[in-house]
């Protein structure tokens, strides 16, 4: 006889289906809990991680800042006479490449004149770290020309979510970074600002000597002297704080001629500088389109994503535990039935005795 007769066929394995029944939707609830835990997961990003990608000052940008004075004063140096009541414009010009990730190249230049005559104009090259708004020492950096400079403080931009205190402001002219002082909260266009001061004492521009005429501090004499220019200056900033923009500024600036072998001083100009007509709202609207972007990222966000992802997730819980099948149980009935459908065991009856 065969083995196969012997054992008999095998078994038929039927193998069952993996997932949900054909023709069965998912489980109620399902779509609830998925919504709740992607809001909830967007509570989470949105703060902690685009906020802070969109936060940085951009890597690129071009825009010029024009500050004018309709009443100023300065000395022509064509003629060394002194000018008064003239129309002065200082123009900063910025153009911004990305220099890595984290910072950002600012090539800058500043022209000041009147009466189309220029009267100052110097360039800088700064490296500006994108999240602190503040010089970085790297890379080709120069103040008109001088690579020996070394850059610190803030170069325009306040860092975003700014605190009031601690800060310095590089003045590229006296090439140093005097602090800027928080004087109180302010308003600008109709956007909260933070206003700050910032005060440079007296000092020697570095590589300002020119040769002057000697009669500018002594009448009648003859021939030329070398003369330093000196600086005096007081600058106001009106600053967005959520965005770190600065929405307006201010600077009274007062420049003389100081012979370097000699006494006596001649000055050389008086200006008090404003931001032109119409940049002021510029760049109050920008701050504040700015400021509602990242204060959504960071706090509305979360408060609001968070509560709705929670609430989704349970009302799915509990949606599911409703629809769940009744569980069914055993009826004494059943029992019974069960219990006449299988076949009784005969007794098994113990061997009877043998006698001897």
């Amino acid at each position: 006889m065969s083995t196969f007769s012997q054992v008999g066929a095998a078994p038929e394995t039927r193998l069952q289906p993996v997932g949900p029944e054909p023709g069965r939707g998912l489980p109620k609830g399902t779509f609830l809990v998925a919504a709740g835990a992607f809001l909830l997961t967007l509570a989470l990003l949105l703060p902690l991680y685009v906020h802070d990608r969109v936060a940085p000052l951009p890597a690129a940008a071009s825009f010029d800042l024009r500050m004018t004075d309709q009443e100023a004063a300065y000395l022509d140096t064509a003629t060394w006479t002194w000018v008064e009541t003239a129309e002065l414009e200082q123009v900063t010009r910025v153009e911004a490449s990305a220099h890595g990730s984290d910072w950002s190249a600012w090539e800058m230049t500043v022209s000041t004149s009147a009466s189309d005559q220029v009267i100052d104009h110097w360039s800088r090259r700064v490296i500006v770290d994108r999240e602190t708004g503040r010089a970085v020492n790297c890379c080709g950096e120069h103040v008109n020309g001088d690579r020996a400079v070394r850059q610190a403080g803030l170069v325009l931009y306040w860092p975003p979510g700014v605190s009031e205190g601690g800060h310095s402001f590089y003045d590229a002219e006296v090439r140093s970074a005097p602090s800027v002082e928080f004087d109180e909260n302010d308003e600008v266009a109709g956007v909260p600002v933070r206003r700050y001061t910032q005060t440079v004492d007296r000092t020697q521009v570095p590589e300002s000597a020119r040769d002057v005429p000697a009669a500018l501090f002594d009448p009648g004499a003859e021939g030329t002297v070398r003369a330093n220019r000196w600086l005096t200056a007081e600058r106001t900033f009106w600053v967005e704080p959520v965005t770190g923009m600065v929405v307006d500024m201010a600077e009274s600036r007062s420049e003389t001629l100081r012979p370097q072998n000699g006494s006596g001083e001649v000055a050389l100009l008086d200006a008090e500088l404003t931001l032109a007509d119409g940049q002021v709202s510029g760049y109050a609207e920008q701050a504040r389109t700015r400021s509602l972007l990242l204060r959504g990222l960071d706090r509305w966000a979360p408060w609001t994503l968070g509560p709705l992802g929670t609430l989704a997730v349970l009302a799915g819980l509990v949606t599911a535990w409703r629809a769940r099948p009744p569980q069914e149980e055993e009826t004494p009935a059943a029992t019974e039935a069960e219990a006449v459908e299988a076949p009784e065991k005969a007794p098994v009856s113990e061997p009877e005795a043998r006698g001897p």
